[in-house]
């Protein structure tokens, strides 16, 4: 579960570039990141809209197991 310091950062990232925020919370490869990439291009606030709800209500530590999860993740 991630800190509340770590959720601030990426929501504040989410803001700014919606994918990006998306990514450190999901990876680069994830239809969530690519939802989003998609939405920014389309519109920056739906890509924004989408960015906060993929990161606060969607559990990454769900669908990842030892085989898939991001890179970043220890």
């Amino acid at each position: 579960m991630p800190s509340k310091c770590e959720i601030c950062c990426e929501l504040l990232i989410a803001i700014l570039l919606p994918p990006l925020g998306v990514c450190f919370r999901h990876g680069c490869c994830s239809v969530e990141f690519c939802i989003c990439l998609l939405l920014t291009i389309l519109g920056y606030v739906p890509g924004i809209i989408y960015a906060l709800y993929a990161i606060v209500f969607i559990d990454r530590d769900q669908y990842f197991d030892d085989d898939r999860r991001p890179l970043y993740v220890a």
